[in-house]
């Protein structure tokens, strides 16, 4: 079971295979070889516990990453508690040596939970970054199949701009893939508009 990866210099720390999403360019529809992201080594057969996903951590060095980020084949915010609970004790062990901590999420991290977690992530979380993919909510549901449909776009766009002020770098992302630069521009604006930062991801063929 593969719960802690590295990636570019990176600590990858990998809790469910759980997503409210399919989006159509996901990694985790990929058959290539050669890639972690593209095998199956992501997939669990059983959720890690808290402990199992601390006791992998333990198992390195961990100040030596770059940063540690919660990204696996599922949407981390399903294990929201549970991801936070271990921020907390990597903080404890390591203090202001812990490198930064990041999420890739899509968003919905405030349909998933029933609150609003925005608050919880102060101090813990360092970057969120957040999957923009669409510049309307009809576009959004095309290329992401959220199972909260339109709901989710909206709710994505509300989670970004109510995690700024307790986050220090709000990020969201879209591929660069089939979007024209005037689609581009106004990822752009929406992001201006939330108070947050875009980034556009180079699309990877798995």
């Amino acid at each position: 079971m593969t719960i802690t990866y590295e990636y570019e210099g990176a600590l990858y720390v990998n809790l469910t295979n759980k997503c409210n999403c399919n989006c159509e360019f996901c990694l985790r529809h990929g058959k290539a070889e050669g890639s972690i992201y593209t095998e199956d080594s992501l997939w669990l057969k059983r959720e890690p516990t808290r402990q199992e996903a601390l006791d992998s951590f333990l198992g390195r060095d961990v100040c030596s990453y770059r940063e540690i980020v919660f990204c696996g084949y599922g949407e981390p915010t399903y294990r929201l508690d549970d991801l936070l609970w271990l921020v907390d004790e990597l903080k404890a062990r390591f203090g202001d040596k812990l490198p930064p901590v990041r999420i890739n999420t899509n968003g919905h991290a405030n349909l998933i939970n029933g609150r609003n977690v925005c608050p919880e992530l102060k101090g813990r979380i360092n970057v969120l970054s957040i999957s923009l993919n669409a510049t309307n909510a009809a576009d959004y549901v095309a290329l992401c199949h959220p199972v909260q449909g339109e709901a989710a776009y909206q709710a994505m766009l509300d989670f970004a701009r109510d995690a700024a002020p307790f986050v220090d770098k709000v990020v969201l992302t879209i591929v660069d893939k089939d979007k024209t630069p005037e689609e581009i521009d106004l990822c752009y604006q929406i992001a201006a508009e939330l108070g947050v930062e875009l980034r556009v991801r180079s699309f990877i063929d798995s």
